[in-house]
């Protein structure tokens, strides 16, 4: 039988995803390297130079300049010798001794633009002091060479008759203004109440929030300790958790028995005595039952439900419990997998870098992006007909470049955490196929870091475009989503909403299949493709294992996270002692515990893949090795105990 199973496996295996070559091409771990998905890597990287061409594009056309020095509203860069725009009179002015920006009217924001709506001027410096007179008024424009009123009023600054009727505080201008990014600020922070009763509306001199935000600076040392005792507590936990990880599984595993079988028990409990009391009722009252008949048959309703209800909840405890008989080795194999985890982390303890790593360059990268999507919204000259003030937009087929930015934002993000899953797959294969832990490489994070950078990119590039098509149809429907909120029409905004929802499923499963798809790279040096494939089918003949790992082993590291959060606010509770006022404690605590959480659940994502990818060579040793001679298998003592515990049920069986 077991042969024939076998035999009708193979054939399966030849008719779906062509296994036969797969049956003859043995897996041969760390050997035979060669470069993989070359023509992805130069694609990723003829993108990645588009990228840095719209960074040199907005860098020429002084986009990058007018960001960082600032400009008027003619179009002059401030601090510069500027050329002269068709069109606009006032462009092409000297500034190089004007280098900051003076707005005449700072108060006038539009939010929903976010920006100022207010003429700029290029001065050679900003007000000093508040200017209460036209005499204040008439020396900081003869400071500023009378540029300042002669450009508002299109006159010279002496004969103006409009000049004499103004007088201060009416003008916007006439607040103490302070240098800040080469902008000048007004000092004054009434003159932002307008957007400040927009942000938020609530607040007012002895508000609650006033006293949140007072609580966060007294106690910013302590918020500091705390976030670095979560990053401690998650670096511990990745390697004691082998040695708790069995205590947390039969705990969950007994709660839900337990839980099933009393909630199995109440229903049944109340539906023997729900039907006892209406026999009760029915054999007293005889002689009353033309009035009491419709009670009657709404008791017989209510007994009708907990029967479906009790049976209901019998079935579901029956399969619960088989499910726990027949999975309790693989629940075993998902400890074991977690205690070679936690082996892993020791002999490899550059792992735990590896989070740093990835949010250095994430970082690193949003930074740049921001700036030069900045780049992008000071490029382009547009003049503003009503006006006749120059605006900066681009225009025409240049509109794109924003887009083209927007989708490399998605992609290279994509492609730094999938170099960081290739990477801890790497690590974690040279671990599990070197017989001799003694003989590892010094460094086999390193190692993995080269050959990923010598042969893999491509994969790499392949694997994460492959999550950026997925990603970027979703954004757009949630986009949509977003601007239907509030209107009528429900069946369109339910329709969006169920597409949404599977796309994000596809997203997951990709995602899984494409990290299974990095560590057969690891292991066998093929192309995106093939890996892909090859883990497939490892993934499809343990259908059971992957089971009970991503469903025991993902409630244990949330079990984890939880853990981390409850200590480390625990410990935030006992160092805010000390203050009297508790209302106090709400904002820091809540700030502590999002930093741990989102620590802790960088940490077990690594720890996550790490299990992965240890299910993955196990599943492949087990089945090209036998232990024979010749055909030793590479597994730790851990895993071979539960896979020969595993062997030794099936004959019995």
């Amino acid at each position: 039988m077991v042969s024939l199973g076998l035999v009708v496996s193979r054939g399966c295996c030849v008719f779906c995803f062509r296994g036969a070559l797969l049956a003859k091409r043995e897996w041969k771990p760390l050997e035979d390297r060669s470069c993989t998905d070359l023509p992805w890597f130069l694609l990723f990287t003829l993108f990645c130079v588009g990228m840095g061409a719209i960074c040199g594009y907005t860098i020429v056309t002084g986009g990058a300049s007018r960001l960082v020095f600032g400009y008027d509203s003619y179009g002059n860069t401030c601090g510069q010798r500027n050329e002269a725009i068709e069109g606009v009179k006032l462009s092409g002015l000297d500034h190089t001794d004007r280098k900051y920006v003076f707005f005449l009217d700072p108060c006038n924001i539009d939010i929903v633009q976010r920006k100022i709506k207010s003429m700029a001027l290029c001065v050679s410096q900003c007000p000093t002091e508040e200017m209460k007179s036209y005499g204040d008024l008439r020396r900081f424009a003869m400071i500023n060479g009378k540029t300042l009123i002669s450009l508002l009023l299109k006159t010279n600054l002496p004969q103006s008759p409009l000049l004499l009727t103004l007088r201060c505080p009416a003008l916007s201008f006439c607040s103490k203004a302070l240098p800040v990014f080469n902008r000048c600020t007004p000092v004054d922070i009434s003159c932002y109440s307008k957007f400040a009763e927009a942000v938020v509306t609530f607040v007012s001199d002895n508000t609650v929030l006033h006293r949140l935000i007072a609580g966060v600076v007294a106690s910013k040392e302590i918020i500091v300790g705390l976030c670095l005792l979560a990053l401690v507590l998650s670096m511990i936990l990745m390697v004691i958790i082998r040695y708790i990880s069995a205590v947390l599984v039969w705990i969950l595993t007994f709660i839900v028995v337990l839980g099933s079988l009393g909630g199995t028990s109440v229903l049944w409990w109340l539906y023997i005595d729900h039907r006892l009391t209406m026999n009760e009722t029915v054999a007293k009252d005889l002689k009353e039952v033309k009035e009491t008949n419709g009670e009657t048959e709404a008791s017989k309703d209510h007994m009708q439900a907990l029967l479906v209800y009790a049976i209901s909840a019998t079935v579901f405890t029956v399969i619960l419990l088989l499910l726990m008989l027949f999975m309790r080795k693989r629940v075993a194999l998902t400890i074991a997998l977690f205690h070679v985890a936690g082996k892993v982390f020791i002999h490899l303890p550059l792992l735990v870098l590896q989070p740093f790593c990835t949010f250095l360059a994430l970082f690193l990268f949003w930074v740049y992006w921001i700036l030069v999507l900045l780049f992008l919204g000071t490029t382009g000259e547009v003049l503003n007909e009503e006006t006749g003030l120059t605006e900066f937009r681009l225009s025409g087929p240049l509109q794109y470049l924003t887009w083209y930015h927007a989708v490399g934002l998605i992609w290279i993000s994509e492609f730094i955490l999938a170099c960081q899953q290739m990477t801890v797959a790497g690590a974690v294969v040279t671990y599990y196929f070197t017989r001799d832990k003694n003989k590892l490489p010094l460094t086999p994070i390193l190692s993995s870091v080269l050959r990923l950078m010598r042969y893999h990119l491509g994969t790499v590039a392949k694997g994460s475009f492959i999550i950026t098509l997925v990603k970027i149809p979703r954004l757009i429907l949630m986009y949509i989503y977003n601007q239907l909120k509030g209107k009528e029409n429900a069946c369109a905004r339910c329709l969006l909403k169920a597409c949404i929802c599977c796309l994000w499923c596809l997203e997951k499963c990709l995602n899984y299949l494409n990290q299974n798809a990095y560590a057969a790279t690891a292991i066998n040096s093929t192309s995106f493709c093939t890996s892909a494939r090859d883990a497939f089918v490892i993934l499809v003949e343990n259908a059971l294992r992957v089971a009970a790992i991503n469903t025991v082993g993902d409630f244990v590291l949330f079990l984890g996270k939880v853990l981390i959060v409850t200590c480390t606010a625990f410990a935030g509770v006992l160092a805010l002692n000390y203050q009297r006022d508790y209302t106090e404690w709400v904002l820091p605590l809540i700030i502590v515990c999002l930093f741990a959480f989102l620590v802790a659940h960088c940490f077990l994502s690594i720890f996550e893949i790490v299990v992965d990818v240890l299910f993955l060579c196990f599943a492949i040793d087990t089945k090209y090795n036998d232990g024979t001679p010749g055909k030793e298998f590479y597994m730790d003592k851990a895993l071979m105990v539960s896979h020969c515990s595993g062997l030794i049920e099936l004959q019995f069986l």
